[in-house]
């Protein structure tokens, strides 16, 4: 029989890939590749754009494909087997890619060509694809000396092998912990919500009682609701211990990744692995995007500070005694200063998000804004039987892609939310891919019914899958999401606009047994409460973005500092209650850690990227929120353009203007 992967399709068979399939059709297709590269490289005739970028483009498309579907079955569908066929073509990827920007003939080739007329005669797309392929060669070590070369080789194949190592031991130490509950009386403060699925949860597993698990639908309910502290104190420690744990020890895996980031930053010239990372990002240097985050940071202190004050004296209030908060406190308390404040529990909102409706009214959005139709098919196989695809036709019948969804946890998926590309094509031939959540699965016998939070994942992990499936560039490497990482969250964040406004909302938001709309006054108390502790929602993320640019411009990695305490006093700074000594967060940071480099150094573009979306939805504001000319616009100067010019000139183009910081802050309430 025939290996699954062996042969590039827009039909991916999914149910018929194994573990036995992984590194045979990787083999094959590297081998194919590399043979291009060499026919690409020992040419000495007068080169061409078609003999080099366009190429080298065609090159590697068949093992991107393979490569990209290997890496999407480890993070959805894993298994023993298949983890040991993963892990065994990691450094055989790694290593091809490293030798294809430290290969000496075939840069020449590509600076030849650069020096011709036909090159300096380049316009457009492909004008930036040449100069973005030789600043990316550049980058990546082409004029090291050969020693260099050897060094930056190593250094990347081991990154490959340790992010992939962090990857699973995260999701086996997420997996690994269980906390069944046999008396009734522990889970006071629970909704039923969350009581009916640890119920089914402990009798999927054949246990009586209800089980808890650290996948996000069990766990964030048990932390913001359940009365018992000491079992809340539990679930916290063991969440932010992931990672640090024996058997799945991450914490000198994070030292060493940071080492050899650092030593690879300074190989190549760098000062620090920041400014490697930020030399072709909207920021352009780890110095300024520490001044974006500091500068946020002083804008927000004092409303956290404020917060911090309010939330003490309402548990000291509430309880008649004053005791300091705990971090397993604060999501309890806040969210009981919460409805005490607004008369607001987000509990009475998911009855009205039931899973077909929230999916429904996503692709009603999105035809209304870009003019698309979305349809569901039956014609492409799926990893689990759960989840659903669909194709996206254009307003002349164009089939633009197709997309799977995978919306519920699995012990056999790692945790979160996001979109990946799977066939990034160049038009007119349609796109492919994909976007997955965990969100809160169905039970006893009602459908699916999601948090207003979940609602906003799935709106933005779909606004990437737009920017994807939308692109109309013709170079692959400049297409879709292949953007500036603090530009790429725009397209995402903006959709999550839509899930405030009350005319979108009455598309979807509708009672999963009635049928009836939000109710005003509930609607009302929702918005209200939208900027409620905003101030701690904006330090956390800012936590995150300065602990992820000292950790790779400040913290020395061959020193003898303790990395755990390093990033616990980072993080002290934006945390609202004292962090106890033990607290392990980074051990489990999957942005930072899960990748060669993934958000590492970038994770400040998330914030980058609200100022951005903020911004922009105030021309939706002014003009419509689904006004055709708007989502038009968008269309054309944001999602189609990919990287295919600099993303200030798209956007500019889009809003007339550069952005401004104060629409954030105003929908923050930090102004």
């Amino acid at each position: 029989m025939a290996n699954p992967l062996s042969k590039r399709a827009f039909r991916i068979p999914f149910d018929e890939i194994r573990a036995k399939h992984v590194e045979p059709a990787i083999d094959e297709m590297l081998a194919e590749a590399q043979r291009h590269i060499d026919a690409i490289a020992a040419n000495t005739g007068t080169p061409t754009y078609e003999s080099t970028l366009k190429a080298l483009e065609d090159a590697t498309e068949n093992l991107d494909w393979a490569a990209t579907v290997v890496g999407h079955l480890e993070s959805v569908a894993t298994y023993p087997e298949y983890r040991v066929a993963y892990e065994k073509v990691q450094p055989k990827l790694s290593r091809f890619w490293t030798s294809i920007t430290l290969n000496e003939d075939l840069f020449n080739v590509l600076t030849r060509f650069a020096e011709t007329e036909e090159a300096k005669g380049l316009v457009g797309e492909r004008a930036r694809h040449l100069e973005k392929v030789i600043d990316d060669f550049r980058r990546h070590g082409a004029d090291l000396d050969k020693e260099g070369k050897e060094r930056i080789a190593i250094y990347n194949v081991e990154l490959a092998e340790l992010t992939t190592r962090f990857s699973q031991n995260v999701l086996d130490a997420t997996n690994a912990f269980e906390l069944v509950m046999a008396n009734e009386a522990d889970l006071a403060g629970l909704p039923p919500s969350a009581i009916d699925a640890a119920r089914e949860n402990a009798k999927g597993k054949g246990l009586d009682g209800w089980r808890f698990t650290l996948h996000a639908p069990s766990y964030i309910p048990l932390v913001t609701y359940l009365d018992n502290a000491a079992i809340r104190e539990r679930v916290w420690r063991a969440y932010n211990a992931r990672g640090t744990e024996p058997q799945f020890d991450n914490r000198q895996i994070v030292r060493r990744i940071l080492e050899l980031r650092r030593l690879k930053a300074e190989l190549l010239g760098y000062a620090d692995f920041a400014d490697l990372v930020l030399e072709d990002r909207m920021a352009g240097s780890g110095q300024r995007a520490r001044g974006f985050v500091s500068d946020l940071r002083a804008r927000t202190l004092r409303f956290f500070e404020r917060e911090n004050a309010a939330l003490q004296r309402f548990q000291t209030e509430r309880d008649g005694v004053a005791s300091s908060l705990r971090p397993w406190d604060v999501a309890y308390y806040a969210e009981k200063q919460r409805r005490s404040q607004f008369d607001f529990d987000e509990e009475e909102l998911r009855q009205y998000f039931p899973v077909d409706r929230v999916i429904t009214g996503l692709f009603q959005t999105i035809t209304r804004l870009y003019g698309v139709n979305i349809e569901p098919t039956q014609d492409l196989p799926t990893w689990d039987p759960q989840v659903q695809t669909y194709r996206i036709i254009d307003v002349d019948g164009t089939h633009l892609g197709s997309f799977y969804v995978d919306l519920y946890p699995r012990e056999n998926k790692r945790d979160g939310a996001w979109m990946n590309g799977l066939i990034l094509a160049t038009p007119p031939e349609p796109h492919l891919g994909l976007f997955c959540a965990n969100a809160n699965p169905p039970v006893g016998g009602k459908p699916a019914l999601f948090t207003h939070r979940e609602v906003e994942t799935l709106f933005h992990e779909f606004g990437h899958l737009m920017h994807h499936c939308l692109s109309r560039v013709g170079v692959r490497g400049l297409a879709g999401t292949n953007v500036p990482w603090d530009f790429v969250e725009l397209p995402s964040q903006i959709m999550e606009n839509w899930c405030w406004e009350r005319e979108a909302l009455n598309m979807f938001a509708r009672h999963y047994e009635t049928g009836e709309p939000i109710p005003q006054g509930l609607f009302e108390k929702m918005v209200r409460a939208r900027t409620f502790r905003a101030g701690n929602a904006q330090m956390r993320q800012l936590g995150f973005a300065e602990l992820d640019l000292a950790l790779h411009c400040d913290f020395d990695p061959s020193g003898t500092e303790d990395v755990m305490a390093f990033a616990r006093d980072v993080l002290q700074m934006h945390s609202p209650t004292e962090l106890p000594e033990d607290f392990g967060f980074i051990a489990g940071f999957s942005h930072l850690f899960a990748s060669p480099v993934g958000y590492a150094a970038a994770y400040y573009s998330y914030k980058w990227a609200e100022v951005l979306d903020a911004d922009a939805f105030t021309r939706f504001r002014k003009d419509g929120v689904f006004s055709r000319a708007a989502g038009e616009a968008f269309r054309r100067s944001i999602l189609e353009r990919g990287d295919s010019r600099d993303p200030l000139e798209s956007y500019v183009e889009f809003m007339g203007r550069e952005p401004q910081l104060e629409p954030l802050l105003v929908r923050q309430g930090l102004t």
